[in-house]
Order: structure tokens, then sequence, then C-alpha cells
């Protein structure tokens, strides 16, 4: 967690000044330390805050929810349902495109890799920023959640018109903290294969993230990776 400087981009260490010197973040720090002393923990340090360094807050456009990150070897790299070139997409990935390419066409891609939405302004935010191999929820309610729900508050505060997706009842379960007075919030069904059919498939989150930024003149989300 030393490297929490170079690794979290500028307007984000700005917006989340007091979250980075509270008592619970010294304390997620110093869990983190112990950690790693004694097993292998997912993503890289340099890549925990991936999230936040590739989509710049007063950049963000769309916000899309996940849990934690994945847990095996070589997938988590700091952006939620994303892996690395080289790692097969995991099972929601494919449900993710398979719902793209029913909803706006895209090639259904033969990589994981979603850096180029991050860079477009889709911010792709794991609840827990950490995790384990191995072993899934296994750094949740250590402080991550208290964060990153501090970053969806202050979208919901300093932004407007953003388009929130939950997926999930976990995600769901955020919308208290967004004013959808002035943000869309989109909900449906976790992209997992054991939820995916009861109201995923068919959702059109990305086609409607599009109209609502068109109808803010907005520019839309080239969604082809």
């Amino acid at each position: 967690m030393s490297e929490v400087s170079p690794v979290i981009h500028d307007s984000w260490k700005k917006v989340l000044k007091d979250e980075f010197e509270s008592d619970y973040f010294v304390g997620l720090k110093q869990f983190l330390q112990q950690e790693k002393q004694r097993y292998k923990i997912y993503p890289a340090g340099k890549l925990i805050f991936n999230a936040f360094d590739q989509t710049p807050f007063d950049q963000v456009k769309v916000v899309i929810l996940g849990q934690d990150p994945y847990h095996g070897k070589g997938q988590a790299h700091g952006l939620c349902f994303s892996v690395p070139h080289g790692i097969k997409p995991p099972p929601s990935l494919v449900n993710i495109f398979k719902e793209l390419h029913d909803d706006v066409g895209i090639e259904i891609p033969t990589h994981g890799t979603l850096d180029k939405w991050a860079q477009q302004g889709v911010l792709l935010l794991n609840a827990t920023l950490t995790v384990r191999a191995s072993q899934a929820g296994s750094h949740q309610k250590k402080g991550w959640e208290q964060f990153t729900n501090a970053a969806i508050q202050q979208l919901s505060d300093q932004r407007e018109e953003l388009v929130f997706l939950l997926w999930g009842n976990y995600a769901k379960a955020k919308e208290s903290l967004i004013d959808n007075s002035k943000h869309l919030v989109l909900k449906a069904a976790h992209p997992s294969p054991f939820s995916a059919h009861n109201g995923f498939f068919g959702c059109r989150h990305f086609s409607r993230s599009n109209q609502y930024l068109n109808a803010k003149s907005k520019k839309p989300i080239n969604w082809q990776v």
C-alpha cells in the first residue's frame, strides 16, 4: 500500500483525500501488509487502484460495480469483470459479451481486457479492491467497502448525468448512495451463469447507457474491446 501515490490518478487522490487519511484506511493498510507476509494477494500492488488510475474522476461517464477481484492466478488487474490479455474470459464476462453482441452488435472478443472501456470513462469498480489467492471474499469487511462507497458517493454528489449499472443484489444495494434524480441508475441480474437468465440477458444496458449519454450531449461509449 506504500504505492498509493503512484498508481491512483491525481483527481481521485484529491476527491478521496479524507479516506486515505482516515483511521479505517490506516487499519486497512496494516491488514494488507500482514496479509502480504503470509499469502499471495491479488491484484499486484501497483494495480490495486487501476480503475481509479485509468478513469479520472472528472471523466467518468458510466460506473459498473463489481464485488471482488478475481482470485485465480493472473486474472485480477484492478478493473471489475476484466482480465489481462492472455487470460481466458471468465463466465460472467462471457455473458457480458453475449449481451453486448445482442444489444449493440459488437463482435464477441477473443480476449477479456476492458481497458478500452476504462479509458473512455467507464469506471470498472469492485467494492473490495484486493483478495487472497484462491479465497473469494477473503478481504471483505476490512475497510475497502467504506472506501469504494465513498467513491460512489462522491461521484453522485459532485458529478451529474452519470450512468450507474447495478448488476446483482450486491451492486443493487449501492443504489442508496446514488442520487437518481440527477443520474441514470439501471439494474439487472448479475451476469453470472447462475443468474444471467433471470434478467441480465435482454437488459440492453449498453444501448440504454449510450442513449442517455447522447441525450445529455455526451460522447457515447464504443463498447467494442
